[in-house]
């Protein structure tokens, strides 16, 4: 049987279905119509409540497992509660500060990622994952230096003021004057490109003989250009923090589906194709269990937002990988607040 909308629930299943949610979100456990005729539950009789946790199973919302008399919710009631009832709760003042103060210690922005993914797991009791754009510099201009017979500095500056110093090893016959020959070639000809367009431009330089660059000097500018995106393919995509924290209590009971999660995280390329998913979203997006292929066997969920730089334009996506009874009601506005922070942070 279909889900129905929340609004079409009775005031009492809503009420139920609230509370079995909300119990199950807060120990990992079913929850049972003893639990929800307790103090602070439901005013009804046991029999009237299981009579309401029977039909709202009929709906595909909750399930019994078979060592338990209680419910907990299915990867459809998550969605219908996150969708329809959670209320979330906004970071606290000093979580805010929190959160400031840890994304703006010194240091590269390298640093500030690993400390977000951190952070990110420390909240959360889950794993924080930050995907790192796949930016490709565009070249502000790049000067070669020599160190010493055999090898140069090559100083590469980007449009951004990205600077980096690479060595390059060079031809031991190395002309005089090629160095600089080849500095200004890429200043005055490639400046305002990626690498790719900088070494196609050259090629069709070469080609069409519009470029007076020799062999050597050839040579150098492809090496230069060469040496930075070698660099820039070997910096990590994905940054993944905290996958002990899944090794909770409550995993031990589990321990094939933590396995199966611990796999899955391995697998940074097909977790950096789920958060990619997130880049175009408008707010935090919540994926839950089988609602995605990645994660379906561990019953995972993610809560990923996207980040922006000053421009407004998307450079990454920051998220939280864990159990299905993730905190979302914390975690999403959490989150939330934390891609903005970073977002200003790289501006």
């Amino acid at each position: 049987m279909p889900s129905p909308p929340i609004t079409e629930l009775t005031t009492r299943a809503r009420e139920i279905f609230r509370l079995v949610v909300e119990g199950y979100l807060a120990n990992g456990q079913p929850v049972g119509s003893k639990a929800l005729a307790g103090a602070g539950g439901v005013n009804l009789s046991s029999a009237s409540i299981r009579s309401v946790l029977h039909e709202l199973e009929g709906f595909g919302l909750l399930a019994a497992p078979h060592t338990s008399a209680g419910r907990l919710p299915t990867d459809l009631g998550l969605r219908l509660f996150v969708d329809g009832i959670m209320q979330v709760a906004e970071p606290s003042a000093e979580e805010r500060a929190v959160i400031e103060l840890r994304l703006s210690a010194p240091g590269p922005i390298e640093a500030a990622l690993e400390a977000t993914s951190a952070l990110l797991s420390n909240l959360s009791s889950g794993a924080g994952v930050v995907m790192v754009p796949k930016r490709e510099p565009r070249l502000s201009h790049l000067q070669l230096v020599a160190l010493s017979p055999g090898r140069a500095l090559a100083v590469l500056v980007g449009e951004d003021g990205a600077v980096e110093n690479r060595v390059v090893e060079l031809p031991a016959d190395l002309r005089p004057g090629a160095l600089e020959e080849a500095s200004n070639y890429i200043t005055a000809h490639l400046a305002g490109r990626t690498l790719a367009e900088a070494a196609r431009t050259m090629r069709g330089d070469v080609a069409s003989g519009r470029s007076a660059l020799d062999a050597a000097s050839r040579d150098l500018v492809e090496r230069g250009l060469a040496v930075w995106s070698e660099d820039a393919a070997r910096r990590p995509v994905l940054i993944v923090r905290g996958q002990a924290n899944l090794l909770d209590e409550a995993a031990l009971t589990d321990l094939e589906r933590v396995r199966s999660l611990l796999d899955d995280l391995e697998n940074k390329q097909s977790v950096a194709d789920l958060l990619d998913m997130a880049r175009e979203a408008d707010a935090t997006r919540i994926f839950i269990g089988s609602e995605n292929r990645l994660f379906a066997l561990s019953g995972s969920s993610v809560i990923a937002s996207p980040y922006r730089d000053r421009e407004g334009r998307v450079v990454g996506v920051v998220g939280v990988i864990g159990p299905t009874r993730l905190n979302y009601a914390r975690l999403v506005p959490m989150v939330d607040f934390t891609a903005q922070s970073l977002g200003k942070l790289i501006g």
